[in-house]
């Protein structure tokens, strides 16, 4: 024991940890996301076997040995840039939307931007695949993220339905199932051979035939801009019922 622990004991106080400045945490943070995204790069162009922590540590501009002060090991890399990735696509799907149509949509969306990454698709695809084995590394995070993905996918389903707009004989959680299974047999066809198939397409199309409306959106955006439009009217009719007369209609009222 230092002579300092020893001297907070005989005071009856706890010796307190420095805090680092939050500067630094800030760098920390920059620096992990950094990784992150060269990891993610790395193992997209070369697959996750081929893809050298070397390679990631250069990108970053740091020693191999600097990425494992952030990363202990290959796999916890694997997991961390699984995360990292699932946080990119939240942006694009919202499953916490009340509105479960314009949450399925957003799987639209995710699906036109993954025709912009062929390499994270299929690292994602080829990952999903090596991980059935129990010994992957990541094996639960597949299992999870599936049984996540498909509690959410069937809850937007749900909400559809008691929205009245799920077609008859359509049941959430086999939709849910459905769905899924379309968008990761989209992505091997395409990877594959990219023409053969619009994912964002195939994809909204099915949608088109479980849920009554589905493209209902650019005609709600259409009504919206006209009432937005009629508004203003509206209010350009009233300010204006409200002017001051002008000089000549105010002469006549004196006259008369």
């Amino acid at each position: 024991m230092t002579e300092t622990t020893s001297a907070a004991k005989r005071e009856g106080t706890a010796p307190t940890k420095r805090r680092k400045p939050r500067g630094e945490y800030a760098k920390s943070a920059a620096t992990r996301t950094a990784i992150l995204d060269a990891a993610l790069e790395v193992f997209a162009e070369s697959g996750y076997r081929a893809g050298s922590l070397r390679e990631v540590a250069e990108r970053v501009g740091m020693s191999e040995a600097g990425l494992l002060h952030h990363f202990r090991s290959k796999s916890a890399l694997l997991m961390a840039v699984l995360d990292h990735r699932d946080e990119l696509a939240r942006e694009l799907v919202d499953f916490d939307l009340p509105d479960g149509v314009e949450a399925l949509r957003g799987l639209v969306r995710l699906a036109e931007h993954n025709a912009s990454i062929p390499g994270v698709v299929e690292l994602y695809c080829t990952l999903s695949a090596e991980a059935t084995s129990p010994t992957h590394p990541a094996h639960a995070y597949f299992v999870n993220r599936y049984e996540s993905v498909r509690e959410s996918t069937t809850a937007s389903f749900r909400r559809v339905a008691e929205a009245g707009r799920l077609n008859p004989g359509v049941d959430p959680g086999r939709a849910a199932v459905a769905t899924i299974a379309l968008m990761d047999g989209l992505q091997v066809q395409w990877l594959l051979d990219p023409g053969s198939t619009d994912m964002a397409q195939a994809l909204a199309e099915a949608f088109r035939s479980m849920i009554s409306g589905y493209d209902l959106a650019g005609l709600e955006q259409v009504l919206d801009a006209r009432s937005a439009d009629a508004s203003s009217v509206d209010a350009v009719e009233t300010s204006g019922a409200a002017l001051p007369a002008t000089a000549d209609e105010a002469s006549e009222g004196d006259e008369a």
